[in-house]
């Protein structure tokens, strides 16, 4: 399975510890591809149907649900935890996640 930036996949995240997010859940990839295509791990964001309005995180309709991308909760796993490819944001959730990022991490 070829992984691809700001794709969509399902991975189970458990075992967790305490206030991080668990279960199968969808996921958004935040890694770059060159790093998805070399190492055994990759760097994911984690989504959930249920969320305050943050502003690290970002509503998104996925499966004809109301979901959010929670940036607040950005991990990195094992490939083995990932279940299957589910879809791929579109080019404004991609510019938001852009945006929030470089806020959060880099301005």
């Amino acid at each position: 399975m070829e992984i691809k930036q700001y794709q969509i996949i399902l991975v189970s995240l458990d075992p967790t510890i305490g206030s991080e997010i668990k279960k199968t859940r969808p996921c958004v990839v935040i890694s770059p591809d060159e790093m998805n295509k070399y190492l055994r791990t990759v760097i994911i964001a984690p989504m959930t149907t249920s969320s305050k309005d943050y502003p690290t995180r970002i509503k998104i309709k996925h499966n004809n649900k109301t979901g959010w991308i929670v940036l607040d909760q950005i991990r990195t796993i094992d490939k083995q935890r990932i279940i299957k490819e589910l879809a791929k944001l579109s080019r404004p959730e991609i510019k938001e996640v852009k945006e929030i990022l470089k806020e959060t991490f880099v301005d």
